[in-house]
């Protein structure tokens, strides 16, 4: 996860840079830097490794100028170097860049042909050659941004300078949050509020697909039209989990809403898009010697883990088993010599967790922990770590928590395959490749939202609901009621498609409505289709979750009472979309219910006790 800040103020602005910086660190420290104008002229300073590094630099070598911008960075695709570090800069612009621009390859092959020398192994860079070529041509600063983000497909936020223009910022976001803030005679730029909190307390967060031009006095807001729209500014506290609430009624929609950004920051490290291939941090163990694999969670990590245990055993090919921390070691189970053990939980305090994963440590077994706070109990524990870059989560209903797990295991699942030899290179690379498309399909989830509200009006009345799925559908469909529970509190089941007439199906009637998730090129969708006619035969309300083929497939043979077309993707990378949907069905539900979504009862973020 990458931060972001820009001033254009009166002021040196190099250090209020580099103060930003350090309020953003959690995003990420592989590397860092600033740009100024001094004379007119653009001027970086850039190191590797934490911000104390680039304030060494700084003040070895200070930097003038009033107006900049500056990056702190979780590494891409590109070793983390400082000829990686952000600002990317020709001699035209300067920009930082969070997200990824998932067609940069393309973009890269066409400006070298045009005699663009490419200096970094970076995506942004392409986007710098790009505005700087169209400038070339003759177009202003704003003419050639406007003419650039149309041609950037992915998700990203975006703030750059450009010389000669001592009272000129443009930033855009799609997907990654980014505000602005407004000052008395400066203006600023920023990922949220937390990096401008000393600044200013006036903010103004962008809208998906906005793009912003600012100078001391004013700020221009175009939207993905390049119509002029205003947005609302608003005063926000200088502390507290207020910071970065943003325009959004409540935390948990933010974070939802902040999926398409995470999710890239958390396939940044371990993602190379230029050769789609898997590249994980060092490991405990061979992964071609593991006997068994077991993993253990709770709640909704529980059931990543689950999807990931469909994974492993269909891609890995090595036996898989799952358990509810709480329950696992109060088993006794054994444990093959040499196991791999992992663990999943977002705060990595979990007490149920941390006592599972000293039991497998007492067994002999590998530890791996996927956590989002790399300082934790659990990941203190683990032989490795593989982090999740979710951000602070406020709203207690996990999702981009959950989503960013799913994606982690994901890549976890490929580099074990290839390892043990399950898959060959070409298959490597098109589940990489899917994975890197998910950004940009969740942004397009995300523009179904008002279709997921008017849904939610199917549920709000209801006692009870059912979700089913098949395959790694199945984990979706127990995360999908789990969340309605939490934050509703209707009563929900989470049920495997096939076991529907084992029982559950006693319970069908026109007052039980029942949420099918069903991506249409899954192996199994006929048999879920079957499912489905069995429950609209006698007389249930289906709500159907597919892509355009699916949804027409399954209206061909019965017509569920509302579906939701969603993007066609590789099945295996499904089950992180389709979270999505399910997410904005359970927040639209409680909203219309009036519960507290953020803080439902007896419920608490981070469960440390057994």
């Amino acid at each position: 996860m990458c931060g972001i800040i820009g001033i254009i103020g009166t002021q040196p602005a190099a250090a209020l840079l580099v103060d930003g910086l350090k309020r953003l660190e959690y995003r990420g420290y592989d590397s860092a830097g600033v740009a100024t104008l001094v004379n007119g002229k653009i001027d970086r300073r850039r190191a590797e490794g934490k911000i104390v590094n680039l304030q060494s630099v700084v003040d070895t070598a200070p930097l003038d100028g009033t107006i900049g911008i500056g990056h702190t960075r979780w590494a891409t695709h590109g070793l983390p170097t400082e000829n990686n570090a952000h600002p990317h800069a020709t001699d035209k612009v300067a920009l930082v860049h969070n997200g990824i621009i998932e067609n940069f390859q393309e973009l890269r092959a066409a400006l070298a042909d045009g005699g663009r020398a490419f200096e970094t192994e970076t995506d942004t860079e392409a986007v710098v050659h790009l505005i700087s070529s169209l400038m070339d041509d003759g177009m202003t600063p704003e003419e050639a941004v406007a003419a650039t983000l149309p041609r950037l497909e992915g998700a990203f936020a975006l703030v750059m300078i450009f010389s000669g223009e001592e009272n000129l910022m443009i930033g855009a976001r799609r997907g990654s949050p980014l505000a602005i803030g407004y000052g008395d005679g400066e203006m600023y730029f920023g990922s949220d509020a937390l990096a401008l909190a000393p600044l200013t307390q006036r903010i103004c967060y962008l809208e998906e697909g906005d793009w912003a031009v600012i100078a001391r006095e004013e700020a221009r807001i175009f939207d993905l039209n390049n119509a002029a729209v205003e947005r609302p500014v608003v005063e926000t506290a200088l502390s507290g989990a207020l910071i970065g609430k943003g325009n959004f009624r409540h935390f948990m929609l933010k974070e939802i809403y902040e999926q398409p950004a995470v999710i890239g920051d958390t396939l940044h490290g371990v993602l190379n898009p230029a050769t789609n291939t898997i590249t994980m941090p060092p490991l405990p163990c061979d992964f071609a010697k593991i006997p068994r694999v077991t993993i253990s969670a709770c709640g909704t990590a529980y059931y990543a883990g689950l999807v990931t245990k469909y994974w492993l055993e269909q891609h890995a090919r090595v036996p898989v088993e799952i358990d509810v921390a709480s329950e696992f070691r109060y088993r006794e189970a054994p444990m093959p010599e040499g196991g791999l053990a992992v663990f999943v939980s977002q705060s990595g305090e979990t007490m149920d967790t941390i006592a599972a994963l000293r039991y497998a440590r007492e067994s002999g077994q590998h530890i791996i922990s996927i956590v989002n706070v790399p300082e934790s109990s659990i990941a203190r524990e683990s032989d490795a770590v593989l982090r999740t870059h979710a951000g602070p989560e406020i709203g207690v209903a996990s999702t981009k928590a959950f989503t960013t797990q799913l994606t982690v295991l994901a890549c976890l699942s490929i580099e074990m395959a290839r390892a043990r030899g399950a898959i060959d290179t070409a298959r490597e690379r098109e589940l990489s490749q899917a994975l890197a498309e998910v950004p940009g399909r969740a942004l397009e989830v995300l523009n179904r939202d008002k279709e997921i509200e008017s849904l939610a009006q199917l549920l709000v009345e209801a006692r009870d609901v059912l979700y089913l799925g098949r395959g790694t559908a199945y984990p979706i469909a127990l995360e999908g009621a789990l969340k309605l529970k939490e934050i509703s509190y209707i009563h929900a089941e989470g049920y495997a498609a096939g076991e529907m007439k084992h029982g559950p199906i006693a319970l069908i009637d026109e007052n039980v409505p029942v949420i099918v998730i069903a991506p249409g090129n899954d192996p199994l969708f006929e048999k879920t289709a079957g499912n489905v006619q069995e429950v609209i035969a006698r007389g249930g309300n289906v709500i159907f979750l597919s892509d355009k083929k699916g949804v027409e497939r399954m209206e061909s043979q019965a017509k569920p009472t509302a579906s939701l077309v969603l993007p066609e993707v590789d099945p295996f990378v499904a089950p992180i979309l389709y979270s999505i949907p399910v997410q904005l069905l359970a927040y639209h539900t409680a909203v219309l219910k009036g519960t507290d979504v953020d803080q439902p009862r007896n419920l608490a973020k981070s469960v440390t006790v057994e």
